[in-house]
């Protein structure tokens, strides 16, 4: 096979008793070359116009690439036992061979990534062959992130809605409680009113400018049964930057069995989350119900408020304390303001009495009832 390079300059050094092949010029491969970096690659120079094949291969040392300049391989492969460790961004634009270690990118600097370009792939991977920290794509298809941490292979696929956008991921297999190289906690106690428990055993980084749908994967590893009862109760969660807590971000989607499965993301913006993981809506324990009215649109508790009622097909009815049915609804929404709906009551269409009423709460999926008082005043 023939194997040209355009070579401006190049050296071979020793640095701290390391061997690097370090490049200070113009490196080029055409199509049909093959390289194999045995040695680091330092690549301070031009080096991203590249056909062919560039390896990288050490059964014994682990290998670094690094240099003030982005190295661009077409095709990729990587056969370092231990590890492959980028310490400058390195793009491909066909294709990566995982064929022994890990690819593995500094955690606390996410700017440095593995990249994969247009609508370039992968082969190989799994748990003791992915990418150990953060990598990037940027294309128009759906993409699955070969990402993991600890010889867990974790994907995160993630579909873009803006043609070549750019997007990036890390799995962290760790509490999100005490992440390693975030300078907050995570603290899976603060959550939106809807969300009754997040994991505690993972995480993701998910990074982008714009709209995206993600799918988180899981094993059984992460226990996803401690977290729900149900498949149709686990939602993907984000830790939102702004309200510093766990928010919903939907489950539009689910495969599988609590061992090994896929949940789907509705469409959001990554940029406004931090990172996320599972969660799972809260149960019918945990509904709390407000049992004070005053509705005089002062901003508190101007509606009969019922916390996690949303995410629950229920039917609700409310009566006066003859037992006169002055309201009812089917999937109440938290807007009752004490306003009769009922024919059979005189004042339909207006404020019910001050007063004491009771209601009763039928939870369709459970086939579960509530009943109890509240007080109505104005």
């Amino acid at each position: 096979m023939k194997v040209v390079f355009y070579i401006c300059f190049f050296s071979i050094t020793t640095c701290y008793s390391q061997v690097a092949f370090q490049n200070y010029g113009n490196l080029q491969m055409h199509a049909g070359a093959q390289i194999g970096f045995h040695i680091d690659l330092v690549n301070n120079g031009v080096f991203n116009n590249n056909l062919g094949i560039a390896g990288f291969y050490n059964s014994n040392k682990p290998l670094s690439i690094s240099g003030n300049k982005i190295p661009r391989f077409f095709d990729m492969e990587v056969d370092v036992v231990n590890h492959l460790y980028l310490n400058v961004n390195t793009q491909v634009v066909n294709s990566v061979s995982y064929i022994s270690g890990d690819i593995v990118t500094p955690r606390g600097s996410p700017s440095i990534s593995i990249d994969y370009l247009s609508d370039s792939f992968y082969i190989l991977e799994e748990d003791e062959r992915n990418t150990d920290g953060y990598a990037s794509y940027s294309g128009d298809l759906s993409f699955k992130f070969p990402i993991g941490d600890n010889d867990k292979l974790r994907p995160l696929i993630t579909t873009n809605t803006t043609p070549n956008a750019i997007v990036k991921a890390a799995y962290f297999d760790e509490d999100p409680n005490f992440p390693s190289t975030f300078s907050e906690m995570f603290n899976t106690q603060s959550l939106e009113t809807i969300i009754g428990n997040v994991s505690s055993i993972e995480f993701w980084d998910f990074d982008g400018s714009n709209d995206s749908m993600v799918t988180l994967t899981w094993n059984s590893e992460s226990e996803i049964d401690n977290l729900v009862s149900g498949l149709d109760r686990l939602r993907v969660v984000g830790w939102h930057i702004i309200d510093k807590e766990w928010k919903d971000l939907g489950n539009t989607n689910v495969t599988g069995t609590f061992t090994k499965g896929t949940i789907n993301s509705f469409i959001f913006n990554p940029s406004d989350y931090e990172v996320i993981t599972f969660g799972a809506l809260i149960s019918e324990d945990n509904l709390t119900v407000y049992n004070l009215v005053s509705s005089n649109d002062d901003g508190t508790n101007d509606t009969f408020t019922i916390e996690g009622i949303e995410t629950f097909q229920n039917d609700l009815i409310i009566f006066n304390r003859w037992g006169a049915v002055v309201y009812k609804t089917t999937n109440y929404k938290n807007d009752w303001n004490g306003v009769a709906n009922v024919k059979n009551v005189i004042n339909r269409n207006k404020k019910v009495p001050t007063g004491t009423y009771y209601y009763v709460l039928k939870l369709k999926d459970s086939n579960m009832k509530m009943a109890g008082w509240l007080y109505v005043t104005y």
